[in-house]
């Protein structure tokens, strides 16, 4: 009587993993074809369609007033010299886990990954955020390059900057940059994702 019970319990969770894989996988699929969903985030902005053509993006900001950020595409891909070791520095903390106020491998605050990584290519940085957006020119959305710092708020339409982030690429898709996320570690994401792009604030040029 328990093996019968057991097999069929065994059975149910398999199907059950099966649909809900097959779910998952679904929900990235655009023209018979599956798309990461880094992907699905420009397919659905419209960049398959038209990657020639300016977009913008608009949402609210508080006091009611609209934030409009343009995108212009073939603009630099990767980054060259310093700031290429920047990069490459930042990028090979991924995975690391966040930690508030973290300064190694063991766990990596924001501004603390951005310190590191700058360290590491000879550069002294600040240490919060709040003195590295203060750290540089100021640089429109739209003149964004690899290597630039962008910062982020807690929430939608906020002026307060809470989060930081290094920019990795610029291409005709868009954006990437890297980032100790406080619930996934280092990683690197797409300013195009509602998440991110309704929290942008500003943007620096590194003194170098």
């Amino acid at each position: 009587m328990r093996r019968g019970t057991t097999k069929i319990l065994l059975l149910f969770w398999l199907s059950a993993g099966l649909v809900l894989a097959s779910c998952s996988r679904k929900l990235n699929y655009r023209d018979g074809q599956y798309r990461s969903a880094r992907d699905m985030v420009r397919l659905k902005r419209g960049r398959y369609a038209s990657p020639s053509l300016k977009t913008k993006e608009k949402y609210g900001r508080a006091g009611g007033t609209t934030k409009t950020v343009v995108r212009r595409p073939a603009r630099t891909g990767s980054a060259t010299g310093t700031l290429a070791s920047v990069i490459d520095a930042a990028r090979s903390y991924q995975g690391t886990p966040y930690l508030f106020g973290g300064t190694t491998r063991l766990g990596l605050d924001c501004s603390g990954l951005l310190q590191l990584a700058f360290g590491q290519a000879g550069v002294s940085i600040p240490r919060s955020s709040n003195e590295q957006a203060v750290w540089g020119a100021p640089v429109d959305a739209p003149d964004l390059r690899p290597g630039d710092l962008i910062f982020f708020g807690a929430s939608p339409g906020s002026h307060t900057i809470t989060h930081v982030g290094l920019v990795t690429v610029v291409d005709a898709d868009g954006v990437d940059f890297i980032h100790a996320s406080s619930s996934l570690g280092v990683v690197e994401n797409s300013l195009e994702s509602d998440y991110y792009l309704s929290r942008y604030i500003r943007a620096v040029r590194p003194r170098l």
